[in-house]
């Protein structure tokens, strides 16, 4: 979620005693129940409310560049809290807002296409987008051309990130709710009681003066939003408001108004971000919304004082998560350190992100690409905790009976999972019968399992492969295995090669094939980084790759015989 431009300007928070605080997570009350999943005691606080049903659960995301990874934040979050509440009984429907009549108040660096790709902004119509700076996202033409809009655009990314993961959101538009007259009512009666929401909005924001009223209109002459109403008629079947067209402070700049004077009824304009939040509430009944750190503190304590001191109604259940970093760094479009769901999909299954986000939103985490495999293995155990198959703590039991079988489509005990970076292995060669094969021999696969569950199993190589590829690890090497590469190997190098084929036919673990590559290079008088160098210019046509006793290892003994003696 983003506000329109006025979140950061807090300058004070709701002195209301009935004031809620968003750490709904991070309060320790001994009195409460204390549950293994997080989402448990969110949902404990919204049946305490008695809501209706539907129970409503809302997000939302001003449309204005990259929807990435840490955009999914407020989806998966909300959808946990929705899918408890569904386990319990209820009847949920999870609300996605796309607030996208919001203004661009500035050119992005980075776009990405439908397909994910990241784009610079010279790549596009960037110019389009520069005659179009305040004006809202709806209003302004697709870069790429495929969409309504340039908003639609960015939404349609974001529907589609949810519908990978699985996660069942209703998109909703904010731009169709204004001119559907939907937002009407709500809109009418905050310019009703204008004063009583300049009062409110005053303790938060210094630039609220007596002439201040909470409606944007739209120019209609330059398309931009303006902040400037100089009057107001709401006695007429179509209220108007009356509007000049000033410009618009867009942090480190200023965007021009082209001076029209002009009217706009309430569906040509919209409510500041301040009351255009609570409005969404009222409009959709929202029982319940998590929000990043920086809302805690900016828009929410205006948000509830709005709610119950001006629109009359009681703020939903709120709940701050932490950010998260990729690669230890912040989230940035602008800078290009970025993900999208896309990306992620193509390195691991969609349960295992599911997995990351059911982990403590209170807690700050790190999403790491170069360290997947660690995010991976954790999934792993969590599977095989709830199966019974490995000694796990109380603690970690209790919280995978709870939380697997939501971030998996179906708890199936027969599935397999190859470890990582054992499937990262296999994924040096485009051989799957030999993967396969592999997999089998060294116990990863049963003999009785299900042809789902292997072919499900085989499909992480693929995944592994393409964590290998894009960091460029250990395991970013090809197998040469149709043809033996050039070499030019002196006669000890080849007794050494040819002691260690011996050791390996005899048949030895991973650690004592390693160990014997530095014994039969130190018995042959051989550089043990030369003989290295040997073994992979054998097996990879490179001077360098992985450890090298654990990877022949785990390749066909037969192969690995044949080819340190030269004969395949």
């Amino acid at each position: 979620m983003s506000p329109d431009g006025d979140a950061t300007e807090a300058t004070a928070d709701s002195p209301e005693s009935d004031a809620i605080s968003p750490y709904t997570l991070q309060r320790e009350e001994a009195s409460e129940t204390r549950h293994a999943f997080w989402a448990d005691t969110v949902a404990d606080r919204v049946e305490e409310r008695n809501p209706d049903e539907p129970i409503v659960v809302k997000g939302g995301i001003s449309p204005s560049g990259v929807p990435h990874l840490g955009n999914v934040n407020e989806i998966m979050r909300g959808y946990f809290v929705a899918e408890v509440l569904r386990d319990r009984g209820h009847d949920v429907r999870q609300v996605f807002t796309a607030d996208d009549r919001d203004p661009l108040r500035k050119l992005p660096r980075t776009l990405c296409d439908l397909g994910g790709n990241l784009v610079d902004l010279g790549e596009v119509d960037a110019g389009a987008l520069g005659r179009n700076l305040g004006a809202p996202y709806t209003d302004i033409p697709d870069p790429f051309g495929c969409c309504d809009s340039y908003g639609d655009h960015f939404a349609t990314i974001i529907q589609d990130s949810a519908d990978a993961v699985d996660v069942p959101i209703d998109m909703v538009s904010n731009t169709d709710l204004y001119e559907s007259g939907e937002f009407e009512d709500v809109t009418r009666f905050v310019l009703e009681h204008r004063d009583r929401a300049r009062e409110v909005l005053s303790k938060y924001q210094d630039k609220v003066d007596e002439d201040y009223i909470p409606f944007n209109p739209i120019c209609e002459e330059c398309g931009k939003i303006t902040e400037t109403v100089t009057s107001i008629d709401l006695d007429g079947e179509t209220p108007t408001v009356d509007y000049r067209c000033t410009d618009m402070d867009a942090g480190d700049q200023t965007i021009d108004g082209c001076g029209r004077e002009g009217t706009a009824t309430l569906r040509e304009g919209k409510l500041p971000w301040r009351f255009e939040w609570p409005a969404q509430w009222q409009l959709l009944g929202v029982d319940f919304e998590p929000f990043g750190k920086d809302h805690a503190e900016g828009s929410w304590p205006s948000g509830q004082d709005v709610a119950r001191n001006v629109l009359e109604i009681e703020p939903p259940v709120p709940m701050v998560y932490e950010w998260f970093t990729l690669e230890g760094e912040p989230f940035s479009s602008s800078e290009g350190n970025v993900i999208l769901v896309s990306d992620v999909l193509e390195l691991l299954e969609p349960e295992v992100l599911r997995y990351f986000f059911a982990k403590d939103p209170a807690k700050a985490r790190d999403f790491s690409i170069e360290r997947l495999d660690q995010l991976v293995d954790e999934f792993d155990r969590l599977e095989a905790t709830y199966f019974g198959e490995v000694e796990a703590s109380e603690d970690e039991q209790a919280f995978a009976d709870r939380v697997y079988p939501f971030v998996v489509e179906e708890p199936r005990e027969e599935r397999v999972r190859l470890p990582y970076t054992f499937a990262a292995v296999l994924g040096m060669t485009d051989d799957p019968d030999l993967r396969e094969e592999i997999a089998r021999r060294e116990g990863h696969i049963p003999e009785d399992a299900p042809e789902w569950a292997v072919e499900g199993a085989l499909e992480r190589v693929e995944q592994a492969r393409n964590w290998a590829r894009r960091t460029g690890n250990e395991f970013d090497y090809e197998l040469k295995r149709t043809a033996i590469p050039e070499h030019d190997f002196d006669a000890d190098t080849e007794a050494a090669l040819a002691d260690l084929a011996d050791f390996i036919e005899a048949g030895h673990d991973p650690e004592e094939i390693q160990g014997e590559i530095y014994e039969a290079a130190r018995r042959h008088d051989v550089d043990v980084g030369d003989f290295f160098a040997a073994g992979y210019r054998l097996f990879f046509d490179e001077e360098q790759g992985p450890k090298l006793g654990p990877f022949l290892a785990k390749v066909d003994r037969e192969f690995v015989v044949g080819r340190l003696r030269r004969e395949r």
